[in-house]
């Protein structure tokens, strides 16, 4: 800082000046207590002579008057209530100036009421507790506060401050706070004992701020600041960072039911649980059933997002279940079935062709949806028979055409590559049922489905479409790869290109063919019993 700061700072009485000392005529009762902060973790040992840490000390002898008031205010200095920064702080050079700026504006405001701070001094009189705050890099703030006041807001301070002499005079107390985070939060909780409205003293304060003053004042059992700290966390939003700050703390100060109402944004009353799967079911069918198609594919990407997350290190207690995913998939398939009926019989039906084509599309959409989700929540594994016994949609799918059938023939694809990848497990009849099924509708449909849609990955498809093919007995396999040998042929780039899998099948029929070897070992099982 300028000299020219300094010297205001010193005529304004809020750093010490040597001509302002005690006269050593004067006597001065006095109670000495050294506290460390509640906050922080406790001290090394101090040395023998000092106090035991943790420990509230007082002495009253008043031969000690001297030592003591060499650095307390004069007597009548009363009207000022703070003695602010000592000159020793202002060569502090480890402090940040930035710091010692906000506490110097802090005490300033603190000091001229008439400066719309708020602060309520009416029948407090003197200071007659010098209050000495130092923190852990050793910048310290001395002041001179109320022990009323101290002892209205404060249990802690209550506890520590309130004794008097045997002849009960009045006392000048000297209580020093060691080993603070901050020394500029335990200020302004200070400060804040002195608030009218202590809310409107912490509008526009940051998040971080807030919660530094709310775990000082529940460290110094200041209620009243510890419930102003908890409205302003209800009453303003947070960032998912912030989120996380709020509940760590909360859990830390263990507040109980003064946080309840912070934590509600939070967290659910225990009921909410067992409706949470109809909020899920109630969700999804609106995704389903949207009628806006641009608001239908943002609202899928969004649920299926936050459906994952539990996949990415969340707690998720509340998951949508079975049960729910699969109610959709049989109201998909029913819609499926009834469509596709119609489209077959269009002429009588009444309806608009293209109309029914768009339906197709969009519920076949809705069960791709549905699929992706059973697989992410490995959930798919009853979803592949229930898809492999569709012998009536099969059928209706045959006579529909290809421009608008190819969309359901994606769901055979994403089994296959799901299948492929071993994040579906079924059995090998299964396996083969789903291709004896669907195979050939896909065959029928891969031209359109490649061409018609950007999202289809063809390599993806047939990756999995062969590694589906490769999981079958040999038998089976050959049956298949014989099968598309002959339609690639003829089809070319319209028809998947499964040549890695008739490869593999070519080597394990032809040239590394496998026999079961008789096992001749004979493997001996001795039991022998000991007596105990």
């Amino acid at each position: 800082m300028s000299t020219r700061e300094v010297s205001t700072m010193i005529k304004q009485g809020f750093i010490s000046d040597s001509t302002l000392s005690f006269s050593p005529s004067r006597t001065t009762t006095t109670t000495f207590s050294r506290l460390y902060s509640p906050s922080s973790s406790p001290p090394p040992p101090p040395p023998p002579p000092l106090p035991p840490q943790s420990q509230f000390t007082e002495s009253t002898n008043p031969m000690t008057r001297s030592s003591q008031t060499q650095t307390q205010s004069s007597p009548h200095h009363h009207s000022t209530l703070f003695e602010m920064m000592s000159q020793e702080q202002l060569h502090e050079a480890s402090r940040p100036i930035k710091s010692q700026s906000r506490i110097f504006k802090l005490l300033s405001d603190f000091k001229n009421p008439s400066n719309g701070g708020g602060f309520s001094y009416h029948g407090v009189g003197p200071g007659d507790v010098r209050l000495t705050v130092i923190g852990r890099d050793g910048f310290k703030v001395c002041m001179d506060v109320h022990k009323k006041v101290l002892v209205e807001k404060s249990r802690f301070f209550l506890e520590k401050l309130a004794r008097r002499d045997k002849e009960n005079r009045e006392m000048m107390h000297m209580v020093e706070i060691s080993e603070c985070d901050d020394v500029e939060v335990y200020v302004e909780a200070v400060v804040l004992m002195y608030c009218d409205d202590m809310k409107r003293r912490l509008l526009g304060e940051d998040l971080d701020k807030v919660l530094a003053l709310l775990k000082v004042s529940a460290a110094i059992m200041f209620d009243s600041g510890v419930m102003s700290c908890l409205e302003y966390l209800e009453a303003i939003p947070w960032s998912n960072d912030e989120e996380e700050k709020v509940i760590s703390l909360l859990t830390q100060l263990n507040l109980n039911d003064s946080a309840a109402e912070v934590l509600q944004r939070v967290t659910s009353e225990p009921s909410t649980s067992t409706r949470a799967d109809d909020i899920f079911l109630k969700l999804l069918s609106g995704v389903l059933q949207a009628k806006d198609d641009k608001a239908r594919r943002e609202m899928k990407t969004l649920i299926s997002r936050l459906l994952r997350e539990d996949a990415s290190g969340y707690d998720n207690k509340l998951d949508v279940s079975k049960e729910t995913l699969y109610s959709l998939c049989h109201r998909c398939l029913s819609s499926l079935v009834l469509c596709l009926s119609e489209a077959t019989c269009t002429a009588d039906s009444g309806r608009d062709r293209g109309a029914i084509m768009a339906e197709i599309a969009r519920e076949a959409d809705n069960m791709q949806w549905i699929v992706d989700i059973l697989i992410d929540k490995k959930m798919g594994d009853e979803f592949v028979k229930l898809w492999a016994d569709q012998k009536e949609l099969a059928i209706l799918h045959s006579k529909i055409p290809t421009m608008y059938r190819h969309e359901i023939s994606r769901i055979t694809a994403q089994l296959c590559i799901a299948i492929g990848r071993g994040n579906i497990l079924v059995p090998k009849d299964t396996r083969f049922t789903l291709l004896s099924t669907w195979l050939e509708a896909l065959y029928e449909d891969f031209g359109w489905m490649r061409r018609a849609s950007r999202s289809v990955d063809r390599k993806l498809v047939e990756d999995g479409l062969s590694q589906t093919i490769l999981t079958l007995p040999l038998l089976q396999q050959q049956a298949i790869l014989l099968n598309w040998f002959d339609r690639f042929l003829n089809k070319g780039n319209d028809c998947p290109n499964i040549q890695r899998a008739f490869e593999v099948w070519w080597r394990r029929a032809f040239i590394r063919q496998y026999a079961s070897e008789q096992d001749n070992s004979h493997l001996q099982i001795t039991v022998c019993d000991y007596p105990k």
